[in-house]
């Protein structure tokens, strides 16, 4: 077996065992623990493809950034120790068909699909059609979902303190000594 060979089963076997670690575990910080090692694992197969550029991204703006914020709500809104209940029978049974009927949708719809290969050469990425795509708004630019997910960022956030302050107790009111 070859290195690149290796690598690639290392890599999608984390993303696959971090995955399921995520979405069962019953502790909260633990999941995006979880979530932020699926997440590096990721940005190592883009690696593997030679996707500097998506890789980079993936780390400095995934793992580094929404993860980190995941980490610093949790904190702000829970206990670290606060553990979820466990799922029921019920609901472990109707999430593994879910699951089982995505993954049969998606295996279905790779195997469907004709993938042929061109004979166009690559485009040259350059930091100049980097640029102009992150700052564009026609088809292939990326100002849109950026604006609506930061704002998405934002409402959560707010959502978090929000929630953060409604649990917390009110200060008992002292006695008015004047009263006498």
């Amino acid at each position: 077996m070859a290195a690149n060979q290796i690598m690639f089963v290392l890599f999608s076997a984390m993303i696959v065992i971090f995955s399921i670690l995520t979405v069962t575990s019953r502790r909260i910080l633990r999941a995006a623990v979880y979530l932020l090692f699926v997440l590096v694992s990721t940005s190592g197969l883009y690696f593997m493809l030679n996707y500097q550029f998506l890789a980079a991204v993936q780390l400095s703006l995934y793992a580094g950034g929404i993860v980190v914020l995941i980490i610093f709500s949790i904190l702000l809104t829970s206990h670290i120790s606060q553990k979820f209940e466990s799922s029921g029978l019920k609901k472990n049974i109707f999430s593994a068909i879910a699951a089982l009927a995505g993954a049969t949708l998606s295996i279905i719809t790779i195997l469907d699909y004709n993938f042929s290969a061109t004979t166009e050469a690559a485009k040259e990425v350059t930091m100049k059609l980097i640029g102009s795509s992150l700052l564009s708004v026609n088809y292939d630019g990326y100002v849109l979902p950026f604006e609506v997910i930061s704002i998405l960022l934002l409402a959560a956030m707010i959502a978090a303190i929000v929630v953060a302050k409604k649990g917390a107790p009110k200060p008992t009111e002292l006695p008015n000594i004047n009263q006498e």
